[in-house]
């Protein structure tokens, strides 16, 4: 649609970014302001312009650090594009392409950070429907970002999302009958966790004649008989978020993302504690001692991060909530 060079309306095409299913993403240069951006080219231009403002106007809705920021939408020459924020980075595709499973720590930090930025869409009455790895951007900060929601649609309008639209790899169930829901979202979550923790698929692309079989989760294992050292309850977590029933499943992102915090910070086992030979219970000597070893236990156990102004859960280095600008 565009070429390297071009200038439409105020913006200077610098390359191709990719090119999908709905439409082609060009990096490009607002001149007026020297600003990269994002543009991105939706395939149908016949459609009524109603149609095609409807994505933008989606996104518009949506204000929130781990999603991808729509300025503006334009029509230049006849060609309707949609102006976004450019994010420098990989898709978490192709983080997983390159580096295979994921070391614990960062699948949970980019799982936590995919929840909060899909609670914001779904308490705004929006799911995604084609959530997966190639639609989340890892920033070098290692700041998640999800993209492309044009095939949301509010749930609002109708009881659910009636067309069957998707990545079959990572399609609920109840996708594959054209009913999207909220937990729709939360599958695709879990297939995408499962991906982070095992660096495969948990099935392969389901067939006609993998239907019942996927409509009573018989196509996927545990993730932990892939990856043994991955802790069970988090391999748990998985499998209830990709459970083939909606009921089983999380019904909302921050149901999980409580999950997934609470299993990566498990309190520690109380014992019943004994004083040191020599002290006996009681004293002030023994209730000293008590207390700094409670004290250097506590700092032995990782603690989830939340900001500590608006209750936030935090990526692991920041130093700034990005939710409320707040210093940490």
């Amino acid at each position: 649609m565009f070429f390297r060079g071009q200038t439409v309306g105020k913006y200077r095409i610098l390359s191709p970014l990719g090119s999908g299913g709905f439409g082609s993403v060009y990096l490009a240069e607002d001149t007026w302001i020297d600003k990269k951006v994002a543009i991105k080219v939706p395939h149908r231009q016949n459609l009524d312009f109603g149609e095609l403002v409807r994505e933008p106007r989606l996104l518009a809705s949506l204000s929130h650090p781990n999603i991808v920021t729509v300025l503006t939408a334009e029509r230049q020459d006849d060609v309707f594009f949609i102006v976004m924020e450019y994010v420098q980075g990989d898709t978490l595709e192709a983080v997983i392409a390159r580096d295979g499973t994921l070391d614990l720590a960062r699948a949970l930090d980019y799982t936590c950070q995919i929840c909060n930025a899909m609670d914001h869409a779904h308490k705004h009455g929006i799911i995604h429907r084609d959530l997966r790895p190639g639609n989340v951007l890892v920033t070098e900060q290692g700041m998640i970002k999800v993209a492309d929601f044009g095939t949301s649609r509010f749930l609002e309008i109708a009881a659910h999302g009636t067309t069957v639209i998707g990545s079959p790899p990572y399609m609920a169930p109840e996708q594959f009958l054209g009913k999207a829901v909220f937990a729709s979202d939360i599958y695709s979550l879990g297939v995408t966790m499962y991906q982070m923790f095992t660096g495969v698929l948990p099935y392969d692309t389901p067939m006609p004649g993998d239907m019942d079989k996927l409509m009573r989760g018989e196509l996927a294992k545990p993730p932990k008989l892939k990856n043994p050292k991955l802790p069970k309850a988090i391999s748990d977590i998985v499998m209830k978020a990709i459970a083939p029933d909606i009921p089983s499943r999380y019904p909302r992102a921050a149901d999980l993302l409580e999950a997934v915090l609470a299993a990566r910070s498990p309190s520690p086992a109380r014992r019943p504690w004994r004083p040191a030979p020599g002290l006996s219970p009681g004293s002030a000597a023994s209730d000293e001692l008590s207390d700094i070893q409670a004290r250097l236990k506590a700092r032995e156990t990782l603690q989830p991060r939340f900001c500590w102004k608006c209750g936030k859960a935090l990526h692991a280095r920041a130093d700034r909530c990005p939710f409320c600008q707040e210093p940490q």
